[in-house]
């Protein structure tokens, strides 16, 4: 089971220069921020899918596909039902829908879809160092950069040394898919001591590693790998600014909110 996003396609999303790659992140997240009604998400929407089927990463879609429906539909729900604004469509007790909470609650969670699918896209297309890289390359101090990028590589290393035990434990004769869900859930409590025991052992290691390479002697240290900005980079950042700009320009003019009727 691989416990990293990062698919290596050779896809031009792949070889984008990791500038390009921070910034379209950021810039689809502006995006996406400043729309809320469901017909202004939709061309994002279709935009990211394009880009999906373009940079080959639906394997990380379909891995993640149950998270991904699960957090949309609970969070589209939950503001339908308690957005109670507008005249009621329904109405059953305590809880009514009215064509506004409907409109907010699908943009809720269109919304919450897109910022996940170009954080999936972004992580299927991007290395750990190209995000480093990208960060500096954006004026981010070199520590602040490394921090960011630390959490992408000590959360598959906390889902590794958990593999690590389930299957050590299995090959033992601990049975964790026997029973129903909450008696499946109080065999895997005795595999959390030694999960975060290993996983603090190899994040120890990591450090000792940093400190024997000298991490934090230079304020300005060097890269091994050396990116070219080309003229696809170029053309990327132009579509990627009007974009965020005509976002902006939508919410400004009023065209992306929700109309109360």
């Amino acid at each position: 089971m691989p416990i990293y996003l990062y698919l290596d396609r050779g896809t031009l999303f792949h070889r984008f220069h990791p500038t390009v790659k921070v910034f379209g992140l950021f810039a689809v997240f502006w995006t996406v921020f400043w729309l809320d009604h469901p017909v202004a998400l939709a061309p994002v929407g279709a935009l990211l899918l394009g880009v999906a089927h373009a940079s080959r990463s639906w394997a990380n879609f379909r891995r993640l596909s149950w998270l991904l429906l699960l957090i949309v539909f609970f969070t589209s729900l939950v503001w339908i039902l308690f957005f109670r604004v507008g005249a009621p469509l329904a109405k059953v007790g305590p809880l009514w829908v009215s064509r506004a909470s409907l409109e907010f609650g699908l943009g809720r969670g269109l919304k919450l879809a897109e910022l996940i699918a170009t954080t999936i896209i972004f992580l299927s297309t991007t290395k750990v160092e190209e995000f480093s890289y990208g960060l500096r390359a954006l004026g981010v101090p070199y520590r602040v950069g490394f921090a960011i990028t630390l959490a992408f590589r000590l959360a598959p290393l906390f889902i590794d040394s958990a593999l690590e035990v389930v299957a050590a434990q299995s090959l033992r004769g601990h049975e964790f898919r026997r029973g129903g869900p909450l008696s499946r859930l109080r065999r895997y409590a005795p595999v959390m001591i030694p999960v975060f025991m290993g996983a603090l052992r190899k994040a120890n290691n990591m450090a000792m590693a940093l400190e024997a390479r000298g991490f934090g002697h230079s304020p300005r240290p060097t890269s091994f790998a050396e990116y070219r900005f080309t003229r696809s980079d170029l053309f990327a950042l132009i579509a990627l600014s009007v974009l965020a700009s005509a976002s902006f320009l939508a919410y400004y003019l009023g065209w992306a909110g929700i109309k109360i009727r």
